[in-house]
């Protein structure tokens, strides 16, 4: 199954600094789950007893790779993404030669297949999350002293207005002072003090700076505009103990369950044009997402993958032709009528799906692009 929908962020770790511990992290989080979609698919055909021809992380001519029985696992020379090729078949192709018989194979078991790389995504970010679960149980946070990073500023918004950037470190906000207070006692402040100015001092690259601030009041809560940075930490963590395992793997799947109802209602959102354009992160801010993470910590990187998997998920899971819950609709569709659709309106709607997903992308890269630059 072709994935154009990772070409973008392949492409972005490119242009990140080589000199960064970061880009290995990003490298490793995009391939990595690349990887386990295609998996996914893999491992639903060889249930179906299909063979498969090639599994290949990458298109375009061959670099390195292996053979595994009947298949040949390969790096390809494009990093645009990855794909399963069924011996002699090609699920994006209506017309292509089936020798093993896949579109004669029932109806549940084509849907197993299509959805294949949705569940592993899934079952990734369970994985994950109850690793963090186990963790987080037996672990006692502490943060450590120092200022308030700036992660990022809305121009339009009055942080932005008043003159912070991303990269400043907060010394002062008001009546808060860092070190000194919880850094999660800055976004209580602000929202108690709607319409009020407050004075804030920073570091900018070693020059001590003040601003005054004075919140937006939004439906009676103060906002400023500020995105804040992830604050160090340190971590207490005791032996495991079984009660912890427990705790933690109810944990992540809980919080599996959570993320992916927060980001359906997030796609929601987008769709019916509701979402803010400035909360929408492309390619490009994945790929600097997953580099900023790994220079933060492991737990931080592992909370992204999940996120990122879950996203994945969703994404491939939408009835949108060329996805793999493109394919499921029109399997249902199919099952329904109780007849197939023709080969030549198959391949409209695929062709169609497959430009309304490319320009997606050239979208939100050209707002990555516009987000970096401002």
């Amino acid at each position: 199954m072709k994935r154009f929908l990772y070409a973008a962020p392949a492409l972005a770790v490119i242009a990140l600094s080589p000199r960064t511990v970061g880009i290995l992290g990003a490298v490793v989080m995009i391939a990595g789950l690349i990887f386990l979609h295609e998996l996914g698919h893999f491992l639903m055909a060889k249930r179906m007893g299909m063979p498969v021809e090639t599994f290949s992380l990458g298109f375009g001519p061959r670099l390195i790779g292996f053979r595994w029985r009947e298949t040949d696992v390969r790096l390809s020379a494009l990093p645009l993404g990855g794909y399963v090729k069924l011996s002699g078949y090609n699920p994006e192709e209506p017309d292509a030669e089936d020798p093993h018989g896949f579109l004669s194979q029932p109806y549940g078991k084509r849907m197993l297949f299509y959805s294949g790389g949705i569940l592993a995504n899934l079952a990734t970010a369970l994985v994950l999350l109850c690793i963090l679960g186990v963790d987080q149980s037996r672990a006692t946070v502490k943060f450590l002293p120092g200022p308030l990073a700036v992660s990022d500023v809305l121009a339009e918004m009055p942080a932005g207005q008043a003159g912070l950037k991303a990269g400043d470190e907060i010394r002062v906000l008001g009546e808060l002072n860092f070190p000194g207070n919880d850094p999660n006692e800055a976004k209580p402040y602000i929202e108690k003090h709607a319409g009020m100015p407050l004075m804030v001092r920073v570091d900018r690259a070693g020059q001590p700076l003040e601003f005054t601030v004075t919140p937006k009041d939004e439906k009676g809560l103060g906002r400023v505009g500020i995105i804040f940075g992830t604050p160090k930490v340190a971590f207490d963590r005791k032996p495991i103990q079984l009660r912890d395992l427990g705790h933690g793997i109810a944990a992540g799947a809980l919080e599996t369950g959570s993320m992916a109802w927060m980001i359906t209602k997030n796609f929601g959102k987008l769709v019916s044009f509701r979402a803010n354009y400035k909360e929408v992160g492309g390619p490009i801010a994945i790929a600097k997402a997953g580099s900023d993470a790994a220079k933060a910590g492991w737990e931080r990187f592992l909370l992204l993958c999940a996120f990122i998997s879950v996203n994945l998920a969703v994404l491939n899971a939408l009835p949108i032709p060329f996805l793999d819950g493109g394919h499921m609709a029109i399997l249902s569709f199919e099952k329904l009528r109780k007849r197939d659709l023709t080969i030549k309106t198959k391949e409209r709607i695929l062709t169609g799906g497959f430009f309304f997903l490319i320009s997606l992308m050239v979208l939100v890269i050209a707002m990555d692009i516009l987000r970096l630059r401002h």
